[in-house]
């Protein structure tokens, strides 16, 4: 499994079965680490309806064939842009052309730039080759995280930007949590009122959990 980090919240999961794509807000965000036409991907799975997540899915799905995985509200509207996809929700296990995802919980609103209703903000779950990978999307910290940690999980892509999703401390507490053997810090640098020290973060997750953290730069990947 590769992880690549393209920045804000937006990731890349590579896997011999496939390509997931996650909440790709590239054009207009000053840390992008590629262009939205350099991207591939089979499936692009969105956390919530906000600019900042929903991106370029229009674009690189109609370009890629690839199919988007998303709440039903997302899903719906989406799908009259032209493109194939696939409506679930919190607590939904949904099939993809590489392994699963599953929908979890998140604290946190959900809106369309227009002011159209976005359905309920989610995390994910992904369940691909062997490794379990969750993306908690924008979210406050919540007791139930501790139930997303049943099963293990391998990895965590948690906010630290604070102002809008949990800060860097409340994210420690969410990996004490979570109890995965990685962590990878996201939502954080893009704009002034989410700049964070992700090296700091990535120390204080070290000193406190048996987590390993790792403070990837957009562009950057893991594989695990």
């Amino acid at each position: 499994m590769k992880l690549t980090f393209l920045g804000h919240a937006a990731i890349l999961l590579e896997h011999a079965g496939g390509r997931v794509l996650v909440d790709p807000f590239l054009t207009g965000n000053p840390k992008a680490a590629v262009a939205a036409d350099a991207v591939e991907a089979d499936v692009i799975v969105l956390t919530h309806a906000h600019a900042d997540h929903v991106g370029d899915t229009v674009a690189i799905a109609k370009r890629t064939g690839a199919v988007v995985v998303s709440n039903v509200e997302i899903a719906g509207r989406l799908a009259r842009e032209g493109i194939e996809t696939i409506g679930a929700n919190t607590g939904g296990r949904v099939a993809l052309p590489v392994g699963a995802v599953t929908f979890t919980a998140a604290w946190h609103s959900s809106s369309f730039d227009d002011g159209g209703y976005g359905g309920l903000a989610m995390g994910a779950v992904f369940e691909i080759g062997g490794r379990r990978v969750y993306h908690a999307g924008d979210t406050a910290l919540f007791g139930d995280m501790a139930l997303i940690a049943r099963g293990g999980l391998d990895l965590a892509l948690l906010p630290i930007g604070d102002h809008f999703t949990m800060g860097p401390a409340d994210a420690v507490e969410a990996v004490k949590l979570l109890r995965p053997r990685h962590v990878v810090p996201i939502h954080y640098g893009t704009f002034p009122p989410i700049e964070q020290d992700a090296g700091a973060f990535r120390d204080a997750v070290q000193a406190a959990t048996d987590s390993v953290a790792h403070a990837l730069a957009p562009g950057e990947a893991i594989e695990f």
